[in-house]
């Protein structure tokens, strides 16, 4: 009897995950320059872009409901229009209200675009065959989105340097090609995605957009339901609060070590980006590990992990110490995400994953605003160092929320290993 082939769902998926991520590789590097060289101060730039944090916060849980009840393709393709219409507006913004809206409707596309391709991928894959390891497409995923936010990166500085075209401005160019690839992903999510639905006339899409607050009620519930999956959401919170740590903190600890705000400021783009390549390293070699010792254990030892490598960063010497310890951190950040997303999608069906996801993503972004809170006025009221090693251990400290994972992992394995015994 021929295997189920599942290689064509992850073709797509990967391509997509590629031609998503590429247009958010060009803008990191140019967006607060850009913002800066227009005329906004940093007090201004920061409020600008805490817009997008609490548009998500407040849509993550509704657009996941959308995505459940009307489809995942439909809320993709809405996603990148809204994406389109943020980086126009971005191109053009000269004023605080102007840079405003563009992190609005950016705030409006992520909480969009949080969920459905990867629960597109899941739902196509397991529909062709229902015991796929779905953790080799998420690990493959995953590497992808890291290589093409460090491959956007490097093209971005290399646009900025060359200044190719004349009648465009330098920090703006890699916008409008984040644009251009922007429509070409639009396109590829029409001709590539496949989703089997019924067929809906208006009527229909009136009501599944009715259903919506049922759906996030339900997937609510799986939470009440599930100490397995409500575990794995709380693992976010000290997720979310540890990611300043070797986010944001992390370039104010190069500066110390060299003495320079300017040279860490010119050594963090390639840092940076070799920072994405080493965690879409660590995605795409995860599989070995887990392959060994199992999905939950990989997860919680990575955790672990992580944290020692964010504690690292705050207590070694030296510029390039402390340089390794990030590489380190991000190796461990690549693998540890399709681990970690591989026992969510364990845990719920396909007319709650997109709902579940958002959940998941929902709760770091309060995490995250009281980790750069606490961990910000540690650091001015102790150390650097102090903060970044609290940051570690608090990340380090997720690793126990598996647990639930690993027993429902390990009585997933018996029962498959007695099925296949029976036939």
């Amino acid at each position: 009897m021929t295997a189920p082939d599942t290689r064509p769902a992850r073709r797509r998926y990967l391509i997509l995950v590629g031609l998503r991520w590429l247009p958010t590789g060009l803008l990191i590097p140019v967006t607060v320059l850009l913002a800066l060289s227009r005329g906004l101060s940093l007090t201004e730039i920061g409020l600008v872009f805490s817009i997008q944090g609490l548009v998500v916060l407040v849509l993550e849980l509704p657009t996941g409901g959308l995505s459940d009840a009307l489809g995942r393709r439909p809320v993709l393709i809405l996603a990148s229009v809204v994406s389109l219409l943020a980086l126009g507006v971005l191109y053009a913004a000269d004023s605080v209200a102007t840079f405003a809206v563009a992190t609005f409707l950016t705030g409006i596309f992520r909480a969009l675009d949080s969920g459905p391709l990867e629960a597109w991928y899941v739902d196509a894959t397991l529909a062709v065959d229902p015991n796929a390891e779905i953790e080799k497409g998420l690990s493959a995923g995953s590497a992808m989105l890291s290589v093409a936010i460090a491959v956007g990166a490097l093209a971005s500085g290399a646009l900025v340097a060359l200044d190719p075209v004349e009648t465009v401005p330098t920090l703006a160019l890699p916008i409008l090609v984040a644009l251009a690839l922007g429509v070409v992903n639009l396109v590829a999510i029409v001709a590539l995605m496949r989703e089997v639905r019924p067929a809906r006339g208006v009527g229909a899409i009136v009501d599944s957009v009715r259903s919506v607050p049922k759906v996030v009620g339900d997937g609510i519930g799986l939470l009440r339901a599930s100490n397995v999956l409500l575990a794995l959401v709380a693992v976010e919170l000290f997720w979310g609060f540890a990611m300043v740590a070797f986010e944001t903190l992390f370039p104010i600890r190069l500066s110390e070590n060299l003495g320079e705000a300017d040279q860490a400021a010119a050594i963090m783009g390639p840092v940076s980006s070799i920072a994405w390549f080493a965690a879409a390293a660590g995605a795409a070699g995860v599989v070995l590990l887990s392959d060994r010792i199992g999905v939950a254990l990989s997860a919680a030892g990575l955790r672990i992990v992580q944290g020692a490598t964010v504690v690292a960063m705050g207590v070694v010497a030296g510029p390039i110490g402390v340089v390794i310890a990030y590489l380190a951190c991000y190796v461990t950040h690549g693998a540890s995400n399709p681990m970690h997303t591989t026992l969510l999608h364990r845990e719920v069906d396909g007319a709650h994953r997109t709902t579940v996801l958002s959940m998941n993503s929902m709760v770091a972004q309060p995490a995250g605003a009281l980790g750069a809170i606490l961990l910000a006025a540690l650091a001015d009221g102790t150390s650097l160092s102090t903060a970044m090693v609290v940051g570690g251990i608090v990340c380090s400290l997720a690793a126990p929320l598996y647990i639930p994972a690993w027993r429902a992992e390990r009585a997933r394995n018996a029962a498959l290993g007695t099925s296949l015994a029976s036939a």
